[in-house]
Protein backbone atom coordinates (compact mmCIF):
# COMPACT_ATOMS: atom_id res chain seq x y z
CA UNK A 1 0.00 0.00 0.00
CA UNK A 2 1.26 3.45 -0.98
CA UNK A 3 -1.47 6.10 -0.52
CA UNK A 4 0.45 8.97 -2.10
CA UNK A 5 1.23 6.92 -5.20
CA UNK A 6 -2.40 5.83 -5.39
CA UNK A 7 -3.52 9.47 -5.19
CA UNK A 8 -1.16 10.51 -8.00
CA UNK A 9 -2.47 7.72 -10.23
CA UNK A 10 -6.03 8.83 -9.48
CA UNK A 11 -5.31 12.45 -10.37
CA UNK A 12 -3.78 11.36 -13.67
CA UNK A 13 -6.87 9.28 -14.42
CA UNK A 14 -9.16 12.19 -13.54
CA UNK A 15 -7.34 14.51 -15.99
CA UNK A 16 -7.59 12.00 -18.83
CA UNK A 17 -11.23 11.23 -18.16
CA UNK A 18 -12.34 14.89 -18.09
CA UNK A 19 -10.69 15.55 -21.45
CA UNK A 20 -12.25 12.35 -22.77
CA UNK A 21 -15.69 13.49 -21.53
CA UNK A 22 -15.21 16.84 -23.26
CA UNK A 23 -14.49 15.13 -26.57
CA UNK A 24 -17.54 12.90 -26.16
CA UNK A 25 -19.69 15.95 -25.38
CA UNK A 26 -18.66 17.58 -28.65
CA UNK A 27 -19.97 14.56 -30.57
CA UNK A 28 -23.05 13.96 -28.36
CA UNK A 29 -25.55 15.93 -30.50
CA UNK A 30 -24.99 13.51 -33.40
CA UNK A 31 -23.37 10.31 -32.05
CA UNK A 32 -25.49 8.07 -29.75
CA UNK A 33 -24.09 7.20 -26.32
CA UNK A 34 -23.81 3.48 -27.12
CA UNK A 35 -21.71 4.22 -30.19
CA UNK A 36 -19.48 6.53 -28.15
CA UNK A 37 -19.00 3.71 -25.63
CA UNK A 38 -17.85 1.47 -28.48
CA UNK A 39 -15.21 3.96 -29.66
CA UNK A 40 -14.02 4.65 -26.12
CA UNK A 41 -13.68 0.94 -25.35
CA UNK A 42 -12.41 -0.46 -28.65
CA UNK A 43 -9.73 2.21 -29.11
CA UNK A 44 -8.50 1.64 -25.57
CA UNK A 45 -7.49 -1.94 -26.39
CA UNK A 46 -4.36 -1.05 -28.46
CA UNK A 47 -3.19 1.22 -25.62
CA UNK A 48 -3.59 -1.60 -23.14
CA UNK A 49 -1.79 -4.14 -25.36
CA UNK A 50 1.07 -1.66 -25.81
CA UNK A 51 1.20 -1.19 -22.05
CA UNK A 52 1.46 -4.95 -21.54
CA UNK A 53 4.22 -5.18 -24.12
CA UNK A 54 6.21 -2.42 -22.38
CA UNK A 55 5.81 -4.22 -19.07
CA UNK A 56 6.77 -7.59 -20.57
CA UNK A 57 3.39 -8.99 -19.55
CA UNK A 58 1.96 -10.07 -22.89
CA UNK A 59 2.12 -13.73 -21.89
CA UNK A 60 0.66 -13.32 -18.43
CA UNK A 61 -1.43 -10.18 -18.71
CA UNK A 62 -4.49 -11.94 -20.07
CA UNK A 63 -4.64 -14.66 -17.45
CA UNK A 64 -7.72 -14.52 -15.22
CA UNK A 65 -8.83 -16.41 -12.15
CA UNK A 66 -12.51 -15.43 -12.19
CA UNK A 67 -14.02 -14.79 -15.65
CA UNK A 68 -17.41 -13.92 -14.15
CA UNK A 69 -15.85 -11.25 -11.94
CA UNK A 70 -14.49 -9.61 -15.09
CA UNK A 71 -17.87 -9.88 -16.81
CA UNK A 72 -19.77 -8.22 -13.97
CA UNK A 73 -17.14 -5.51 -13.63
CA UNK A 74 -17.47 -4.90 -17.36
CA UNK A 75 -21.26 -4.86 -17.29
CA UNK A 76 -21.53 -2.39 -14.40
CA UNK A 77 -18.73 -0.22 -15.77
CA UNK A 78 -20.35 -0.15 -19.22
CA UNK A 79 -23.66 0.96 -17.68
CA UNK A 80 -21.87 3.76 -15.81
CA UNK A 81 -20.08 4.88 -18.95
CA UNK A 82 -23.23 4.83 -21.06
CA UNK A 83 -25.15 6.90 -18.50
CA UNK A 84 -22.37 9.47 -18.31
CA UNK A 85 -22.08 9.79 -22.08
CA UNK A 86 -25.85 10.17 -22.42
CA UNK A 87 -26.01 12.86 -19.72
CA UNK A 88 -23.22 14.83 -21.44
CA UNK A 89 -25.61 15.47 -24.30
CA UNK A 90 -28.29 16.82 -21.95
CA UNK A 91 -26.46 18.88 -19.31
CA UNK A 92 -23.49 21.27 -19.10
CA UNK A 93 -20.12 19.58 -18.47
CA UNK A 94 -19.62 21.06 -14.95
CA UNK A 95 -23.04 19.81 -13.86
CA UNK A 96 -22.43 16.30 -15.14
CA UNK A 97 -19.09 16.36 -13.33
CA UNK A 98 -20.70 17.60 -10.12
CA UNK A 99 -23.42 14.95 -10.15
CA UNK A 100 -20.71 12.36 -10.76
CA UNK A 101 -19.21 13.37 -7.42
CA UNK A 102 -21.89 11.25 -5.80
CA UNK A 103 -19.85 8.20 -6.89
CA UNK A 104 -16.74 8.69 -4.69
CA UNK A 105 -18.97 9.55 -1.74
CA UNK A 106 -20.86 6.31 -2.25
CA UNK A 107 -17.54 4.46 -2.58
CA UNK A 108 -16.44 5.62 0.88
CA UNK A 109 -19.65 4.21 2.38
CA UNK A 110 -19.56 0.98 0.35
CA UNK A 111 -15.86 0.44 1.12
CA UNK A 112 -16.56 0.59 4.83
CA UNK A 113 -19.62 -1.65 4.52
CA UNK A 114 -18.37 -4.36 2.16
CA UNK A 115 -14.56 -4.16 2.14
CA UNK A 116 -13.99 -3.52 5.84
CA UNK A 117 -11.81 -0.50 5.13
CA UNK A 118 -11.20 1.79 8.08
CA UNK A 119 -12.53 5.31 7.63
CA UNK A 120 -11.38 7.63 10.44
CA UNK A 121 -12.94 10.85 11.63
CA UNK A 122 -10.66 13.19 9.68
CA UNK A 123 -11.40 11.47 6.38
CA UNK A 124 -15.11 11.44 7.16
CA UNK A 125 -14.93 15.17 7.84
CA UNK A 126 -13.18 15.81 4.52
CA UNK A 127 -15.68 13.67 2.62
CA UNK A 128 -18.53 15.46 4.41
CA UNK A 129 -17.06 18.78 3.37
CA UNK A 130 -16.91 17.55 -0.20
CA UNK A 131 -20.52 16.45 0.03
CA UNK A 132 -21.49 19.94 1.17
CA UNK A 133 -19.75 21.34 -1.88
CA UNK A 134 -21.59 18.93 -4.15
CA UNK A 135 -24.91 19.98 -2.60
CA UNK A 136 -24.09 23.65 -3.19
CA UNK A 137 -23.28 22.95 -6.84
CA UNK A 138 -26.42 20.87 -7.34
CA UNK A 139 -28.83 23.10 -5.42
CA UNK A 140 -30.26 24.69 -8.59
CA UNK A 141 -31.16 21.18 -9.75
CA UNK A 142 -32.92 20.22 -6.52
CA UNK A 143 -36.18 21.63 -7.95
CA UNK A 144 -35.94 19.56 -11.12
CA UNK A 145 -39.48 18.24 -10.92
CA UNK A 146 -41.23 21.05 -9.05
CA UNK A 147 -41.71 23.67 -11.73
CA UNK A 148 -41.71 24.45 -15.42
CA UNK A 149 -38.51 26.50 -15.30
CA UNK A 150 -36.40 23.39 -15.76
CA UNK A 151 -36.65 21.66 -19.09
CA UNK A 152 -37.62 18.00 -19.23
CA UNK A 153 -34.39 17.09 -21.01
CA UNK A 154 -32.32 18.58 -18.19
CA UNK A 155 -34.30 16.66 -15.59
CA UNK A 156 -33.75 13.48 -17.57
CA UNK A 157 -30.05 14.28 -17.85
CA UNK A 158 -29.76 14.69 -14.08
CA UNK A 159 -31.48 11.35 -13.43
CA UNK A 160 -29.25 9.57 -15.95
CA UNK A 161 -26.14 11.18 -14.43
CA UNK A 162 -27.17 10.03 -10.95
CA UNK A 163 -27.69 6.48 -12.23
CA UNK A 164 -24.23 6.65 -13.76
CA UNK A 165 -22.76 7.71 -10.41
CA UNK A 166 -24.39 4.73 -8.71
CA UNK A 167 -23.07 2.28 -11.29
CA UNK A 168 -19.61 3.88 -11.12
CA UNK A 169 -19.41 3.48 -7.34
CA UNK A 170 -20.34 -0.20 -7.59
CA UNK A 171 -17.75 -0.72 -10.32
CA UNK A 172 -15.02 0.92 -8.24
CA UNK A 173 -15.78 -1.29 -5.26
CA UNK A 174 -15.73 -4.33 -7.53
CA UNK A 175 -12.30 -3.30 -8.86
CA UNK A 176 -11.03 -2.92 -5.31
CA UNK A 177 -12.00 -6.52 -4.62
CA UNK A 178 -10.61 -7.84 -7.89
CA UNK A 179 -7.12 -6.38 -7.46
CA UNK A 180 -6.69 -8.76 -4.54
CA UNK A 181 -6.63 -11.78 -6.87
CA UNK A 182 -6.43 -10.45 -10.46
CA UNK A 183 -3.66 -8.60 -12.29
CA UNK A 184 -4.22 -4.94 -13.09
CA UNK A 185 -3.49 -5.59 -16.75
CA UNK A 186 -6.18 -8.26 -16.96
CA UNK A 187 -8.76 -6.08 -15.22
CA UNK A 188 -8.15 -3.21 -17.61
CA UNK A 189 -8.02 -5.32 -20.77
CA UNK A 190 -11.12 -7.39 -20.11
CA UNK A 191 -13.11 -4.32 -19.08
CA UNK A 192 -12.41 -2.72 -22.45
CA UNK A 193 -13.16 -5.98 -24.26
CA UNK A 194 -16.41 -6.54 -22.36
CA UNK A 195 -17.64 -2.97 -22.81
CA UNK A 196 -16.78 -3.09 -26.52
CA UNK A 197 -18.89 -6.20 -27.00
CA UNK A 198 -21.76 -4.95 -24.83
CA UNK A 199 -21.86 -1.62 -26.67
CA UNK A 200 -22.61 -3.49 -29.90
CA UNK A 201 -25.99 -4.41 -28.41
CA UNK A 202 -27.00 -0.76 -28.86
CA UNK A 203 -26.67 -0.84 -32.67
CA UNK A 204 -30.46 -1.37 -33.17
CA UNK A 205 -31.08 1.87 -31.22
CA UNK A 206 -29.65 4.07 -33.96
CA UNK A 207 -25.92 4.18 -34.63
CA UNK A 208 -24.79 6.80 -37.18
CA UNK A 209 -21.86 7.32 -39.50
CA UNK A 210 -19.64 9.92 -37.74
CA UNK A 211 -18.07 12.72 -39.71
CA UNK A 212 -14.30 12.81 -40.10
CA UNK A 213 -13.95 15.29 -37.24
CA UNK A 214 -16.26 13.29 -35.00
CA UNK A 215 -14.34 10.10 -35.75
CA UNK A 216 -11.05 11.81 -34.84
CA UNK A 217 -12.53 13.06 -31.56
CA UNK A 218 -13.98 9.65 -30.71
CA UNK A 219 -10.69 7.90 -31.47
CA UNK A 220 -8.79 10.34 -29.26
CA UNK A 221 -11.36 9.86 -26.51
CA UNK A 222 -10.87 6.11 -26.72
CA UNK A 223 -7.09 6.38 -26.45
CA UNK A 224 -7.37 8.71 -23.45
CA UNK A 225 -9.92 6.39 -21.88
CA UNK A 226 -7.52 3.47 -22.15
CA UNK A 227 -4.74 5.38 -20.43
CA UNK A 228 -7.12 6.68 -17.79
CA UNK A 229 -8.39 3.18 -17.05
CA UNK A 230 -4.84 1.93 -16.47
CA UNK A 231 -4.17 4.80 -14.08
CA UNK A 232 -7.48 4.30 -12.27
CA UNK A 233 -6.99 0.58 -11.72
CA UNK A 234 -3.42 1.17 -10.53
CA UNK A 235 -4.68 3.76 -8.04
CA UNK A 236 -6.88 1.20 -6.31
CA UNK A 237 -3.98 -1.22 -6.11
CA UNK A 238 -1.85 1.25 -4.14
CA UNK A 239 -4.44 2.80 -1.81
CA UNK A 240 -7.76 2.14 -0.12
CA UNK A 241 -10.82 3.08 -2.13
CA UNK A 242 -11.87 5.51 0.61
CA UNK A 243 -8.51 7.34 0.23
CA UNK A 244 -8.39 7.82 -3.54
CA UNK A 245 -12.13 8.18 -4.23
CA UNK A 246 -12.44 11.82 -3.05
CA UNK A 247 -9.89 12.94 -5.63
CA UNK A 248 -12.54 12.77 -8.31
CA UNK A 249 -13.29 16.28 -7.02
CA UNK A 250 -10.23 17.67 -8.81
CA UNK A 251 -12.06 17.30 -12.11
CA UNK A 252 -14.42 20.16 -11.18
CA UNK A 253 -11.84 22.87 -11.89
CA UNK A 254 -11.03 21.30 -15.24
CA UNK A 255 -14.72 20.91 -16.08
CA UNK A 256 -15.41 24.57 -15.26
CA UNK A 257 -12.49 25.73 -17.41
CA UNK A 258 -13.34 23.50 -20.36
CA UNK A 259 -17.04 24.29 -20.03
CA UNK A 260 -16.34 28.04 -20.13
CA UNK A 261 -13.73 28.19 -22.89
CA UNK A 262 -14.99 25.36 -25.12
CA UNK A 263 -18.74 25.10 -24.55
CA UNK A 264 -19.42 28.69 -23.39
CA UNK A 265 -20.96 27.44 -20.13
CA UNK A 266 -20.53 30.27 -17.64
CA UNK A 267 -20.16 29.04 -14.03
CA UNK A 268 -22.17 30.79 -11.34
CA UNK A 269 -20.75 32.04 -8.04
CA UNK A 270 -22.63 29.22 -6.34
CA UNK A 271 -20.95 26.62 -8.52
CA UNK A 272 -17.53 28.17 -7.89
CA UNK A 273 -18.15 28.09 -4.13
CA UNK A 274 -19.12 24.43 -4.22
CA UNK A 275 -16.14 23.58 -6.42
CA UNK A 276 -13.83 25.35 -3.99
CA UNK A 277 -15.12 23.28 -1.10
CA UNK A 278 -14.70 19.95 -2.86
CA UNK A 279 -11.18 20.82 -3.99
CA UNK A 280 -10.31 21.95 -0.47
CA UNK A 281 -11.58 18.61 0.85
CA UNK A 282 -9.19 16.83 -1.51
CA UNK A 283 -6.27 18.98 -0.38
CA UNK A 284 -7.08 18.14 3.25
CA UNK A 285 -6.84 14.43 2.51
CA UNK A 286 -3.54 14.85 0.66
CA UNK A 287 -2.15 16.78 3.63
CA UNK A 288 -3.41 14.18 6.09
CA UNK A 289 -1.96 11.24 4.14
CA UNK A 290 1.37 13.06 3.88
CA UNK A 291 1.49 13.61 7.66
CA UNK A 292 0.57 9.99 8.35
CA UNK A 293 3.29 8.85 5.96
CA UNK A 294 5.87 10.94 7.81
CA UNK A 295 4.70 9.52 11.14
CA UNK A 296 4.94 5.94 9.85
CA UNK A 297 8.46 6.52 8.55
CA UNK A 298 9.53 8.05 11.86
CA UNK A 299 8.03 5.10 13.73
CA UNK A 300 9.89 2.58 11.55
CA UNK A 301 13.12 4.51 11.94
CA UNK A 302 12.78 4.58 15.71
CA UNK A 303 12.31 0.79 15.77
CA UNK A 304 15.45 0.16 13.70
CA UNK A 305 18.32 -1.13 15.88
CA UNK A 306 21.12 1.46 16.17
CA UNK A 307 24.83 0.71 16.09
Amino acid sequence: MNPIKGILFKLGAVAMFIVMASLIKVTAPHVPAGEAVFFRSALAIPIIVGWLWMRGDLKTGFQVKSPMAHFWRGAVGTAAMGCMFASLGLLPLPEVTAIGYAAPLLVVVLAAMFLGEEVRAFRLFAVGLGLLGVIIVLEPRLTLFSGSSVQTTQALGAVIALMGALFASIAQIHVRRMVQFEQTSAIVFFFSLTSTLLSLLTIPFGWVMPTGQEAALLITAGLLGGMGQIFLTSAYRFADASVVAPFDYASMLAAIGIGYFVFHEVPTQQMLLGAGLVVFAGVLIIWREHRLGLERRRARKSMTPQG
